[in-house]
């Protein structure tokens, strides 16, 4: 049986490029996100063809943020598609939104704390108030429960934090930022191994270039899911 826990990054051009990885990683990945890159591609489409058609669980990474009424239009209209996970901005009022979009369907909504790719100098540079970023992604984080999500995405550092929030009890943590021992870091300033994530806490890890750019792709997940296992032997 695949590890769940394992979310795989389908950021490739194309539904083609999509199920060509997907047919490749076979029965090794039970779980795939879907992100904004990949919309225009015929996201949506390979979203319903690998869960209705091969069983897959999708994450349908949106990062939604817009006033209340579009968010809740905009949620309801994804919900209808029998997704498993969809990101919105982890600002209350959009959340409120998107929890009231997905009413009435088991599609879970996820609160971005701050982006895995930002540090404090890029906060300066957006006007986000000063303070350590752990400790903002923690306030966020716990904003967010309290609107209604029913899980965040952060990186790896801040899970343990997170976790120790009362509010976060029965919460879901997904975190980017994942990189396997001896990968290149890319985009992401803010990592940890997989291992490493699942024994601070996490639920879900997202990984995609590690994967989709080795010469072995379902070879490299199962290494990765193998890592996690690792963890729990400790």
């Amino acid at each position: 049986m695949p590890d769940d826990r394992l979310i795989v990054a389908l950021d490739v051009p194309n539904v083609l490029a999509g199920m060509g990885l997907a047919e490749r990683l076979g029965d090794a990945v039970s779980f795939y996100k879907i992100g904004l890159g990949m919309l225009t591609g015929g996201g949506l489409a390979l979203a319903n063809e690998l869960k209705g058609e091969h069983g897959k669980k999708i994450f349908l990474d949106m990062k939604f943020f817009d006033i209340g009424a579009t968010v809740e239009a905009a949620v309801r209209g994804v919900a209808q598609f029998d997704l498993d996970l969809l990101t919105v901005h982890g600002d209350p009022h959009v959340v409120r939104a998107a929890r009231e979009g997905a009413s009435g369907s088991n599609m879970k909504i996820l609160a971005v704390t701050i982006l895995t790719s930002l540090d404090r100098d890029d906060l300066d540079a957006s006007l986000i108030k000063a303070g350590n970023i752990t400790d903002l992604v923690q306030e966020r984080a716990g904003r967010a429960f309290d609107a209604g999500a029913d899980g965040v995405i952060a990186s790896p550092q801040e899970a343990a934090l997170i976790r120790a929030l009362p509010e976060a009890k029965g919460k879901l943590i997904v975190t980017p930022g994942v990189r396997p021992v001896g990968a290149a870091l890319g985009d992401q300033k803010r990592v940890a191994t997989p291992a490493q994530a699942i024994a601070d806490g996490v639920d879900h890890i997202v990984v995609g270039r590690p994967i989709w750019q080795a010469a072995d792709p379902r070879a490299a997940a199962l290494a990765i899911t193998a890592e996690m296992a690792s963890s729990q032997n400790r």
